[in-house]
């Protein structure tokens, strides 16, 4: 199923991975009490800018800042997009 969404510049839309469940000793966290996701996975690419290409590339594993981006559902998938910079790291 391909997205009909194309990021524009240096943007990209990134799916966010799903927050803990449960903890590693097994205590089953609420919802109200689960962490913002930091960690996903690129879905969309733009081309860059003039002076820089991006670097991140569709199904790159990325690392992102909490507050970075701005939410938005498509299709019934939440999905953040974000300029480049604003991803941290390539894991």
């Amino acid at each position: 199923m391909a997205l009909n969404i194309k990021p524009l510049a240096d943007r990209v839309l990134v799916e966010p991975q799903q927050a803990e469940t449960k903890t590693a000793s097994g205590i089953i966290i609420p919802d109200n009490a689960k962490e913002k996701p930091q960690k996903g996975t690129v879905v969309a690419v733009g081309k860059g800018t003039k002076d820089e290409p991006t670097t991140v590339k569709v199904g790159d594993a990325v690392l992102y800042g909490k507050y970075a981006g701005t939410e938005l559902k498509l299709e019934g998938t939440d999905y953040l997009i974000m300029r480049e910079s604003d991803i941290l790291a390539i894991v």
